[in-house]
């Protein structure tokens, strides 16, 4: 039941965010930067460490989840660090999924040889 609700509700996500692309003028940079924010400012908020809670990994993969990974991260980082951690503390908590994002993303261009449009 959990892959069901997971599927589910970053299915929605993900269709939301399509229709936002079809029905607006926006650029996909922006659209992710927004959502990325939204996920932020819902952690902020207490409202989004709910919501992953019941969605599981649906509500926690898209960027929405990075955006609440990088709030969390910063908070941190402030308690531990003073203003310091306002600086390193997202870089601290989203450090692990960049770089395999970085060391997978190079190894997909070494294997399928992509080209330029």
């Amino acid at each position: 039941m959990d892959y069901i609700k997971a599927f589910l509700i970053g299915g929605t996500i993900c269709m939301l965010v399509q229709i936002l692309m079809d029905n607006t003028k926006l650029m996909p940079g922006r659209i992710m930067v927004m959502l990325v924010v939204t996920g932020s400012i819902l952690g902020f908020l207490g409202l989004y460490e709910p919501f992953a809670k019941w969605a599981g990994s649906g509500a926690t993969v898209p960027l929405l989840g990075f955006g609440n990974t990088l709030w969390k991260g910063v908070k941190e980082g402030v308690m531990k660090d003073g203003l310091l951690g306002l600086f390193t503390g997202g870089f601290t908590a989203s450090a692990a999924g960049i770089a395999g994002a970085l060391i997978f993303g190079y190894l997909g261009a070494l294997v399928f040889k992509p080209k330029m449009k």
